[in-house]
């Protein structure tokens, strides 16, 4: 059983930072992508950011010198440094990560962490 659990997520003032992290816990053998999804009311679920096993980053055109996605292999984490926050960026952000356990290579989802931004 795996589990991902995020962490950080509030209400900040536009032009605010907020930073949000993501443990992942259980029979993990090892993780590989992991990244962060955001979804707006009335909107579809949109991949944020992703980054490798490596250290490899991806993030969409949005959030681009604004966001920053890293991860601590050792602790099983990845977190997300939001800056310069818009109202725009107002969602519920969802953690990724695809997981290799014993029986099964699959992604799992957290729950997901509220971030409001205010004009």
């Amino acid at each position: 059983q795996v589990q991902l659990v995020e962490s950080g997520g509030g209400l900040v003032q536009a032009g605010g930072s907020l930073r949000l992290s993501c443990a992942a816990a259980g029979s993990i053998l090892s993780i590989h992508v992991m990244g962060w999804y955001r979804q707006a009311p009335g909107k579809q679920r949109e991949l944020v950011a992703t980054i490798s096993s490596g250290g490899n980053t991806h993030y969409v055109d949005s959030v681009k010198g604004r966001f920053t996605i890293s991860r601590d292999n050792a602790k099983n984490m990845v977190y997300l440094q939001m800056n310069s926050l818009k109202p725009e960026d107002t969602a519920v952000y969802y953690c990724t990560a695809d997981i290799s356990t014993t029986w099964v290579l699959r992604t799992y989802w957290g729950q997901g962490t509220q971030v409001t931004v205010s004009s």
